[in-house]
């Protein structure tokens, strides 16, 4: 059977040079007689495989010494944990900005943990926009200030980072790291599970400053704790080994696209591809906001429902899969990450017009 386009929320489509080479490397990786699943995480054939890794992140987001680079489990749904447990230390309260489903769900969690300021929110607004931020509410002395840069289930992004002074900015970038060219120097923190634009669903990645380790609360689990797997080298226990793998493989081929730089580019043609089309159109329906439209999840609707449906099935037949919108909001979502190729995404646009001259 000849290959779909995937246009899934994540886990979500690879670059096919990838996956060829975990093909013909699945028995024997590079002479070892055996697959990479199989290979203990302390050999020194895994700790090549891990260390090329680790340096291919770094390359492609310009990652400097001073920050750690953690390969861990659990999700983000792990780390919105993590992050209070890590780093609510210090003066005890942090600054969010709760932007969709994903936001939201980490601020309730770090409310286990201490004082939560809700700085604003678009909820109200069924998360159609980034909210406005007034720096007035914004606290001086919070511990950090947190972000979501994309949000998928939604389709916005920030199209401008909040300016936090000294505040370290913590930020889940899950759906759209290494999409586009961002300043690693403007965090305390940046992490992404990496079933999106990275590789694999099983694999989170944390890059943390170094000056923001050695915080953790007494009840920080040590599998959270940012500071031990530090010093583990990310291997207090057995780490993701497959997922990093596949992760090292996917950094390859975007450093053979030309890197991060290069791939925002087209990502940025890509979403213009299906945002030209809806903007053009009296049929579709595109509710978020302009401004803060997300490159990287575009979400619409039909006249109706019934239409949306029809569209998803439609779609399928045509080998443009996995288009149903989340269950939260409905309607019809094309994520088109990092290797979503131009093609796929043309194909998609021509479907698009094709449907509503059919179905007006």
């Amino acid at each position: 059977m000849d290959r779909v386009y995937n246009f899934a929320a994540g886990p979500s489509m690879l670059p096919e040079a990838a996956l060829r080479t975990a093909a013909d490397e699945m028995l024997s990786f590079n002479g070892t007689g055996m697959s990479v699943m199989e290979m203990s995480h302390r050999s020194k054939a895994y700790q090549d495989i891990f260390d090329e890794t680790e340096a291919l992140l770094r390359e492609l987001m310009d990652i400097p010494d001073s920050y750690s680079v953690l390969f861990l489990q659990g999700g983000a749904t792990g780390q919105f944990a993590a992050i209070p447990m890590n780093l609510l230390t210090e003066n005890g309260s942090a600054d969010y900005v709760d932007s969709g489903n994903f936001a939201h769900g980490a601020m309730v969690e770090a409310k286990k943990y201490g004082s939560i300021n809700c700085v604003a929110s678009s909820k109200d607004e069924n998360y159609v926009r980034i909210p406005e931020l007034d720096k007035a509410k914004f606290d001086p002395k919070a511990d950090y200030f947190y972000i979501t840069t994309n949000n998928t289930i939604f389709g916005t992004r920030y199209a401008a980072l909040p300016e936090t002074g000294d505040v370290p900015l913590v930020a889940d970038m899950s759906s759209n790291i290494l999409s586009e060219v961002y300043d690693i120097n403007r965090f305390g923190v940046a992490y992404a599970g990496a079933q999106k634009n990275v590789g694999p669903a099983g694999l989170t990645i944390v890059i943390v400053r170094k000056d923001l380790l050695g915080r953790a609360q007494a009840i920080c689990p040590k599998v959270l704790n940012w500071t031990v797997m530090t010093e583990k080298g990310s291997m207090l226990n057995t780490p993701p080994t497959y997922a990093i793998y596949m992760a090292g493989l996917c950094m390859k081929w975007l450093k053979s696209q030309g890197g991060v730089q290069a791939i925002e580019k087209v990502n940025i043609e890509k979403s213009k591809l299906l945002y030209d089309v809806l903007d053009a159109s009296d049929f579709y329906r595109a509710p978020v906001v302009p401004e803060y439209r997300s490159r990287m999840n575009v979400t619409f609707t039909t006249p109706s429902p019934e239409l949306d449906a029809a569209f998803v099935k439609a779609a399928a037949g045509q080998g443009l899969v996995s288009l149903k919108g989340h269950r939260l909001v409905g309607g019809i979502r094309a994520s088109i990450y990092n290797a979503m190729p131009v093609e796929g995404v043309q194909a998609l646009a021509k479907f698009m017009q094709k449907f509503e001259v059919e179905n007006k």
